[in-house]
């Protein structure tokens, strides 16, 4: 019996998310194709159509996000699953200077389970 592969585009992968992945990735029914940056990635991923795309954003970045709205807002991409990490912002504030947050801006790093 053939098994279909399935195309899976990972956008911006960081080494530390590939290596989570790869043992999921590396069952060989998956064919893995890397968007190396956010700036071709919409039109990549219409060229491609994945079956799955993997979206790495980091919060200081807003076309990560950007190109997420675009994916969601077009019909052609907006059936795709998407699977989106994030990473905290890594500190740029000096370490002596307390930095309080506002309501508004908490970060809550867990995954969102559906977007639509």
């Amino acid at each position: 019996m053939m098994t279909t592969v399935q195309k899976v585009a990972i956008v911006n992968g960081t080494p530390d998310v590939l290596k989570l992945l790869d043992p999921v990735l590396d069952t060989g029914h998956y064919a893995v194709v890397f968007v190396e940056s956010t700036r071709h990635a919409y039109s990549d991923i219409k060229r491609l159509q994945p079956n799955l795309i993997i979206l790495c954003l980091d919060v200081d970045d807003a076309a990560g996000f950007h190109v997420l709205s675009m994916l969601k807002l077009d019909d052609e991409t907006r059936g795709i699953p998407l699977v989106t990490f994030t990473t905290e912002f890594d500190g740029g504030e000096p370490a002596d200077v307390p930095v309080e947050p506002l309501d508004a801006e908490m970060f809550m790093p867990t995954p969102a389970l559906g977007m639509n």
